[in-house]
């Protein structure tokens, strides 16, 4: 019997080993926390969500909608957990962490075919046949030796920037109102409204505050959808305003109008007695996280039950590493999978560790899986990872950009809607033909 060993317990490697767990497939799924810890991670729990707690929309015709949509039809098991995990948040899937952890946990520890090892290791174990590295971004400093000696890659990294949560009772709801824009979905977002001169006031002290100095074993580089607000801010006077801290939408009820600014919270947990600061991911000092973010209105008590806070992100070069099925040319029974291989986001590397352990479970049992269709969301996001051209390779989330064009006949143009719509039909009935020519039910 072959054995299968699963470095790290994130999103992606709980996925795989579920996945591959389920038809009988013998697991080994190591974890090093809580014995050795990360700069960012708080517990030793499985699959512990770190910047947010939101896995982004489920709506349809969206790219995170679709992706979410592929999910459900491969049978997702971390997807599955995560709906039943869910918090208000509009159309948002967030879900109460330590819920969700502790559901994947539940799971992990009671199958029969899944060995859960609370231990670090800096290579794949050699009595291992078959090894997924889903160790993360932020990935244990002897294994990323271990890939950067195996492989002579080169590994990229760049800073994840964490925003801060504070207590539900320290909200000021005389100021703060509940809504979601253009009343889509519900009260389910807290809106702290700011008037020009209130939005003036916090952007210079925003732009002035002191930052957390990088470190010497962190760059300097940003991925560019998970800049820390002060980032974004010092490009323009106006950016926050068309970007994280957009009003459109919101009616402040004590003026009836569209306020100039607004900042959102979005509840962190089920019972909702916290909320989190939406896109105020920051490297801004405890102090002047303090000072600074109580000049939103509705916040000047604010009690923080976690700052904001930053990490470095490690990822390899995958194109040039790594194969179709997302294992190593130079070592096919080695497959990457999550963050560390070059995709962003949580739904994202829920993804990966799924399509990883579909093409280990194949191997495995010997049974061959035809190729991806490109034109699905999976395999799109895998056509990124494992054969993108940029020579410049970046993490990306999934989104509209990575997919095959699509025309419709007698159509000169077609409106971004009905394109996006027609998008997610192909995509689907794609995925769906794959499932069943794989026999994947």
């Amino acid at each position: 019997m072959q054995k299968i060993a699963i470095i790290g317990a994130g999103l992606a490697g709980c996925e795989a080993a579920l996945v591959l767990a389920s038809p009988g497939v013998a697991v080994s799924l190591y974890e090093m926390r809580p014995q050795t810890m990360t700069p960012a991670h708080k517990t030793g729990m499985p699959a512990e969500l770190i910047c947010s707690n939101s896995l982004k929309s489920d709506q349809l015709p969206s790219a995170h909608g679709l992706l979410k949509a592929e999910l459900d039809c491969l049978k997702s098991p971390l997807y599955t957990m995560a709906k039943e995990c869910r918090v208000p948040a509009g159309t948002a899937v967030a879900v109460d962490r330590e819920v969700f952890s502790q559901k994947v946990l539940v799971a992990i520890e009671a199958h029969p075919h899944i060995t859960y090892i609370k231990e670090e290791v800096a290579a794949p174990p050699p009595d291992a046949n078959i090894c997924i590295i889903a160790a993360g971004p932020l990935v244990s400093e002897r294994l990323a030796n271990w890939l950067l000696k195996e492989f002579s890659a080169e590994s990229l990294s760049f800073y994840d920037a964490i925003a801060p949560i504070i207590s539900a009772d320290s909200i000021d709801r005389s100021k703060v109102f509940f809504a979601s824009r253009w009343n889509k979905s519900g009260a389910d977002y807290g809106n702290c409204p700011f008037t020009e001169e209130e939005y003036l006031t916090f952007y210079n002290a925003l732009t002035e505050a002191d930052k957390v100095v990088a470190r010497d074993f962190e760059d300097k580089r940003f991925f560019e959808a998970c800049l820390p607000i002060e980032v974004v801010a010092a490009r323009d006077v106006r950016v926050l305003t068309f970007g994280t801290m957009r009003p459109v939408g919101l009616i402040d009820p004590n003026t009836g109008k569209e306020a100039y600014a607004i900042c959102q919270l979005r509840k962190e947990n089920v019972s909702g007695d916290a909320y989190n600061l939406v896109g105020f991911q920051t490297r801004l000092t405890i102090p002047e996280q303090k000072r600074v973010f109580r000049l939103i209105p509705g916040l000047e008590q604010a009690e923080f039950l976690r700052f904001g806070s930053i990490h470095r992100n490690t990822y390899l070069h995958s194109p040039s590493l790594l194969n179709s099925n997302l294992s190593f040319k130079k070592r096919p029974n080695l497959f990457l999978a999550g963050q560390l291989c070059g995709n962003e986001g949580y739904t994202e590397s829920i993804a990966t560790g799924h399509l990883a352990a579909r093409y280990v479970t194949a191997q495995t049992l010997e049974k061959k899986i035809s190729p991806l269709p490109t034109e699905t969301a999976c395999g799109a996001l895998l056509r990124h990872i494992t054969a993108s051209e940029e020579k410049q390779f970046s993490p990306s989330n999934i989104h509209f950009g990575l997919f095959d064009a699509i025309t419709v006949p007698g159509k000169k143009r077609v409106n971004k809607g009905e394109k996006r719509k027609l998008l997610c039909e192909r995509a689907l009935a794609s995925l769906k033909g794959w499932i069943s020519e794989n026999s994947l039910e």
